[in-house]
């Protein structure tokens, strides 16, 4: 069964561009109720369609970005992306390409995105226009410092010994204490850590900052 295309969407004028112009007028209703940020440029960048997703980033309507290069709002950071475009329309493909691109949206604060560049035309032998779709990559955030670990001296100058690979028996001499008194120190910061080893033990006092980094022979941290 053959089905018309115009099925279920209403009459359609009888002239070839009336029916055109109403195609047109869906498809930008349609662009402009979906949610990614979309936009139709000329090879050239001359923007000629923006759905609201996009200028909404700008916080403008999208007839404010007709006719503006796209490179106004956004930053290229691939360098190479313009060559694998313009070596695509010499050689009539018609593929994806991702780029990544860096703008600052209304609210200011520069974003991080990557841009989906389709090259579309009505017949390869045409220049093709470049259909736009904008993804945001959220920076990867920093974990805070964690809090410095609470360690007795006693505790802080057995480690530092146990990084420098003294056995039980030298962490003993050289604290004064005897070697059962030594696993005791190294077994309770075990559990108090929740590490199984004094390997584990010694890493854990440089990342909570119980040990001085970058210095050798180690030592406690000051302060």
């Amino acid at each position: 069964m053959e089905i018309s295309p115009t099925a279920g969407c209403g009459p359609v004028p009888g002239s070839g561009q009336d029916a055109a112009v109403v195609w047109r007028n869906r498809a930008l209703r349609l662009l402009d109720h979906v949610p990614l940020p979309i936009a139709v440029v000329e090879f050239g960048g001359r923007v000629l369609i923006v759905n609201r997703a996009m200028a909404a980033e700008f916080g403008l309507l999208p007839g404010q970005l007709h006719n503006r290069k796209i490179l106004e709002f956004f930053t290229l950071r691939d360098s190479d992306t313009l060559q694998a475009l313009a070596e695509a329309v010499r050689l009539h493909r018609r593929s994806q390409y991702p780029a990544r691109v860096s703008w600052t949206p209304v609210g200011g604060g520069e974003r991080c995105g990557e841009m989906t560049v389709d090259l579309v035309s009505d017949t390869p032998e045409q220049t093709p226009n470049l259909l736009l779709s904008l993804r945001t990559v959220e920076a990867p955030r920093e974990a805070p410092p964690g809090p410095r670990a609470e360690v007795s001296p006693v505790e802080a100058r057995i480690l530092a010994a146990a990084a420098r690979g003294a056995t039980t028996a030298q962490i003993a001499r050289e604290i004064g204490l005897t070697a059962d008194g030594v696993n005791y120190h190294l077994a309770r910061l075990s559990r108090r850590w929740r590490v199984p080893n004094r390997t584990a033990l010694v890493a854990r006092a440089y990342a909570t900052g119980v040990l001085a980094a970058d210095t050798w022979p180690p030592e406690p941290a000051q302060g």
